[in-house]
């Protein structure tokens, strides 16, 4: 039988990188702390610096983005 994906809401999500941001604590830990895998907590992390980037660039691409295009 297939495995049933659990759906975690926006706030729990911003919470969980919140945390990893504030803490300085390993991905591995928090996730293991909130009982979620890591892999998706890493996955927010990576999306949420992403953001915070484009948003300290005003929205242009950063010298690496640029140059992968």
């Amino acid at each position: 039988m297939g495995e049933t994906r659990r759906r975690f809401d926006p706030q729990f999500r911003a919470g969980a990188v919140r945390i990893v941001r504030e803490t300085g604590k390993p991905i591995a830990q928090v996730a293991k702390d909130l009982g979620i895998n890591a892999g998706a907590l890493a996955n927010w992390v990576q999306m949420d610096r992403l953001a915070r980037e484009q948003d300290t660039n005003g929205g242009e691409l950063a010298e690496s983005e640029r140059e992968a295009q």
